[in-house]
């Protein structure tokens, strides 16, 4: 791919945002109120992007009931909300990228599952809210992600056509989403990718090991 379009739109978690070590402390924590012992390392971080249900179920692998599951997530969510940003960093390269777009006359938004009360003080906190053209929560629309209506609200919002916009994300639903949405997409290697994961099976138009590597892309005028 050369020129990067108009539109960059972002998923937030394993492709903006390394919030794993976040949810990693928040799930050890509420294992230690039931008087279990950590997790081993990295074990939630190739998860992260299966949203907190996943996490909660990699947590306490012997619960089975979903109403328990339920209880128990809603606890993690209450941790999270507590500790939201403290240990959450960009990834390497992404403030670099952000200001490569910022520099030229692209604009970039963020397109998410996770839901308003958690995306917008995580961003405030961070300092991208002013920064990003629109941000998309799981909540902003009727459908999550795969279902393409959040990339929808993205384009409206920005006035813009899928051939202007490209998504970035780290979960083959991003994919799916942005493909029903006719717009190109890149899968992010670096991101929270399973061990059983096959991104290359999936329809993407380029993928990337580091954000760096649209750095290049983005010092060219858009891609129309």
């Amino acid at each position: 791919m050369a020129a990067l379009p108009r539109v960059i739109l972002f998923d937030l978690d394993g492709t903006l945002l390394d919030t794993a070590p976040e949810f990693e402390r928040c799930i050890n924590d509420l294992r230690k109120r039931y008087g279990f012992s950590v997790l081993p390392p990295n074990i939630v971080r190739n998860q992260v992007s299966k949203g907190s249900k996943k996490i909660v179920e990699l947590g306490f692998p012997h619960v089975t009931n979903a109403s328990e599951i339920e209880l128990l997530r809603q606890e993690f969510l209450e941790l999270y909300e507590g500790n939201i940003g403290n240990h959450t960093t960009l990834f390497p390269g992404i403030e670099e990228v952000l200001t490569a777009i910022e520099s030229t006359e692209r604009v970039w938004g963020i397109v998410t599952n996770k839901i308003a009360s958690l995306t917008n003080p995580l961003l405030a906190k961070l300092k991208l809210s002013q920064r990003a053209g629109c941000i998309i929560s799981g909540d902003t629309t009727a459908h999550y992600k795969p279902h393409p209506e959040p990339l929808y609200a993205a384009m409206n919002t920005l006035q813009a056509e899928p051939s202007e916009c490209i998504y970035i994300g780290d979960d083959e639903r991003d994919i799916v989403a942005a493909n029903a949405a006719q717009m190109k997409a890149i899968v992010a290697l670096y991101g929270y990718i399973d061990p059983n994961d096959k991104p290359s099976l999936w329809q993407v138009d380029r993928s990337i090991d580091s954000p760096f590597d649209l750095l290049l892309d983005l010092a060219e005028s858009p891609d129309e």
